[in-house]
């Protein structure tokens, strides 16, 4: 008859238990690479589709326009924020064209946060050429729905 007591306590049952605790965990945090992965390369291809569609649909042939010349070649957009000033407002969206020179489009939900130094406003209060900071999250429109919108002096090199 077998003991599966003395099996359970053995060193080499422990040892393989380990072993398989230990792959499920590094295929957990593979599988959690992945889905990052996905969807920040899903929220950049949508982006640049909808981006597309704003201009009718024209393609692009020959040279690439200037503003395609600063964007990053071979990266992806940051799909979860943006650094930059506000170039449109139309509540409660408004239009952020980041460091990278990419324009953003930010959803102010009513939930949404904006802090100007120690204080907090409402989106009425946003002014184009105010620089922000947002963080948020994508949705399936590649648009950034902001969760906390913080209003900073420019930096100075942006200042006349």
């Amino acid at each position: 008859m077998i003991d599966f007591k003395k099996i359970s306590q053995s060193k080499f049952f422990r040892g393989v238990l380990l072993g398989i605790g230990i792959f499920i965990v590094g295929l957990l945090i593979f599988q959690a690479g992945m889905f990052v992965g996905y969807h920040k390369a899903g929220f950049s291809y949508k982006w640049g589709e909808d981006y597309y569609k704003t201009f009718n649909g024209r393609k692009l042939l020959g040279n690439m326009p200037p503003f395609m010349e600063k964007m990053p070649l071979g990266g992806f957009s940051n799909a979860h924020g943006v650094i930059g000033k506000i170039i449109k407002i139309n509540l409660p969206a408004i239009v952020v064209e980041g460091e990278d020179k990419v324009e953003k489009i930010v959803l102010i939900k009513d939930d949404t946060i904006i802090n100007q130094f120690r204080e907090t406003i409402k989106p009425v209060e946003l002014k184009i050429d105010n620089y922000v900071t947002i963080i948020g999250s994508p949705n399936q429109d590649s648009q950034i729905e902001a969760k906390l919108i913080r209003v900073m002096p420019s930096p100075p090199e942006m200042r006349d």
